[in-house]
Formats: structure tokens, C-alpha cells, sequence
């Protein structure tokens, strides 16, 4: 099989390049990134079953080329951090609408089966301490520049089925943690930034609620839905982790030994979204799906213990990360 992954330099990306390698030996990847700031091609490993091509996915010629000669497209390509897209939204208009609309139109010309990957926050948030949660019905509601473009990215996609008959499914998946992730993020920002000897950085209150899933468990439920998904359907990838962010960085601190006050509120970013929730009730009885990391502080562990043994893959990152941070006042 000949495999074409987007944006698989990123975080989700590269360990789905990875787990597929891994678990899928008759699988060849070719990699299209543009390998901007959160794309990093020491992510990928040196495998020759593995090609990087480094590309825009909003270039027409160079996705034709790639699409023509794969049996399927996982797209994962994308700008996806809110605080960048508050400061700065058309690069995010770009990647998300203009890139997917590329790909799609491809994929159409050549007949390729395509996977869109999409993200929990196109349906907005849910009130606190509520059993409500987000099934493939719940109408989309999205907060930011990213979450509103990757919104329209799905709308193409469903179009695209219905009026070409493209072959092809999405799934929107709740926050994802585990290696290779950019210091950026919320928990990869903290466990760099206690490594550094620095304070842990809470946006308001903390109060803010998301369902937290591995992501090798996001990327093995990615490989379902693309051997066994039904065309045209939306599937929702969860492992039932929710947790506060204040309980987050209280985990992190004890993990690491630090004080349970060592920590710093921040200015909380605009249109902050409260609580995402995953209802994956589909994608467990229609696929048998189940999530392997099934106990948040267990993977919490690995994942100190992976960037405090892999700190030149992060360290170029972090400086930059934090001026960033420092300018936007969080």
C-alpha cells in the first residue's frame, strides 16, 4: 500500500508515520510538510519505507503528483494552535480551507481514498458538570480562527462525498498527548518549562475541561476507520480521559516533584472554550475500537519521562516558544 500523509512531520502526524512502520510492514509512506516552525523532520525516522517531501499542501501541482501516485490519503496537515490563530488567522484560512480543497480535488481527478482528520473543537464547548458530550450529530459551533476553519475543512470534505462521490471519511478527535509534540502546547509547556527549573503557566482559573487521549490511540483508531470506516461518515475518537487543566498541572507537578503551588495564573486567551467532551460510542460498537491508554497519569509519566530524555529534539523550540508566549502576555 502507498500512503500519502500530510503534515506528517507534526505531532500526530510523525507518530502516525511511526505506528504505521511499526504495526503495517506492506505500507510505504510518503510524507508532504511544509515543515514550518511545528513540522520537524528529525520527528520522522530514517526508514526507507519512509519519503519526506517538503511541500505546501495549498500547492495544487505538487499535491497532484503526490495523490496521483498513492492508494490513499490520511490528512493530517494542518495549522492548529488557537493562540496562533488569535494572533495571526490567515495562515490557518490557508493550510485548513485552501490546502483541503487542494487535496480533495486531487483525490477526486485520481480516485483516491482520503481520510480527513479534524479536531473536537468545530462543535464549541459544553457547560461544566454536565454528562452532555459530543456525538457526530452535534451541530458545529466553533470558537477561534482554527477551529472555524477546521470546520470548513469538514464541510468540504462532506460536499465532496455527496456531490462527486468521493471515497472518503473524517473523524474529529479530542486533545491528544504523547511524544514528539511541540513545547507550544499546553502539556508539553509545562513538563519543558518545570525540566527548565521555571513555574507551570495556567490560563485563568484552570477550570477549562478536555477529554485527553494518547495519540498512538488516535492514530491505531485513524487506521480503523481507514480499513473498516464507511464512506461518508464522521467518526469521533475519544478514550473518556477528561480532566481540568488545573488538575493537569497539579499531576505534572507531583510527577515531577515539584511544590503543588508552583505554578503561575495567566491572562486566560479570548473566546476560551470550556469543556470538549467525546461521545466515540460509534466508533467503538461499528469499528471495536478501544483506547489502550486507558490511565491519564500513567501516560502523564511517560511523557515526562520521554522529553526529559529527549531535550536536543525540544530545546530549539523552547526559546522561541516562550518570547512568543511573552509578547502575547500568556
Amino acid at each position: 500500500m502507498r500512503l500519502l500523509v500530510t503534515g506528517g512531520a507534526g505531532f500526530i502526524g510523525a507518530n502516525f508515520v511511526r505506528l504505521t512502520l511499526a504495526e503495517r510492514p506492506d505500507v510505504d509512506v510518503t510524507v508532504l510538510d511544509l515543515l514550518t516552525y511545528a513540522g520537524n523532520s528529525a520527528s520522522l525516522p530514517e526508514d526507507p519505507r519512509v519519503t519526506l517531501v517538503k511541500g505546501d499542501v495549498a500547492d495544487p501541482e505538487v499535491v497532484d503528483s503526490l495523490v496521483r501516485d498513492a492508494d490513499a490519503v490520511v490528512h493530517f496537515a494542518a495549522e492548529s494552535h488557537n493562540d496562533n490563530s488569535l494572533d495571526e488567522p490567515w495562515p490557518f484560512v490557508h493550510t485548513n480551507i485552501v490546502g483541503t480543497f487542494h487535496l480533495l480535488e486531487a483525490a477526486r481527478r485520481h480516485g483516491v481514498r482520503f481520510h480527513h482528520i479534524s479536531t473536537d473543537e468545530v462543535f464549541g464547548d459544553l457547560p461544566l458538570g454536565t454528562p452532555e458530550r459530543f456525538t457526530p450529530d452535534t451541530p458545529y459551533n466553533p470558537s477561534s480562527p482554527y477551529s472555524s476553519t477546521k470546520a470548513g475543512a469538514d464541510l468540504l470534505v462532506r460536499a465532496w462525498v455527496r456531490s462527486f462521490g468521493l471515497e472518503a471519511t473524517l473523524s474529529n478527535c479530542s486533545n491528544n498527548y504523547g511524544p514528539y509534540q511541540h513545547v507550544e502546547k499546553f502539556i508539553p509547556r509545562q513538563i519543558t518549562t518545570l525540566l527548565d527549573g521555571g513555574r507551570a503557566k495556567l490560563y485563568g482559573a484552570g477550570l477549562n475541561v478536555r477529554d485527553w487521549i494518547h495519540v498512538d490511540d488516535h492514530n491505531r483508531a485513524v487506521w480503523a476507520i481507514l480499513e473498516r470506516g464507511k464512506i461518508g461518515q464522521t467518526y469521533l475518537i475519544g478514550a473518556d480521559g477528561e480532566m481540568d487543566n488545573r488538575t493537569v498541572i497539579s499531576t505534572l507537578l507531583e510527577i515531577m516533584g515539584r511544590e503543588a503551588d508552583d505554578f503561575d495564573h495567566v491572562p486566560d486567551r479570548p473566546g476560551h472554550d470550556l469543556r470538549y467532551a467525546i461521545d466515540a460510542s460509534l466508533l467503538r460498537d461499528e469499528l471495536g475500537w478501544e483506547p489502550e491508554h486507558r490511565d491519564l497519569r500513567a501516560g502523564l509519566v511517560a511523557t515526562v519521562d520521554w522529553y526529559r530524555e529527549h531535550e536536543p529534539w525540544w530545546r530549539a523550540q523552547k526559546l522561541e516558544t516562550e518570547l512568543r508566549y511573552q509578547r502575547l502576555g500568556r
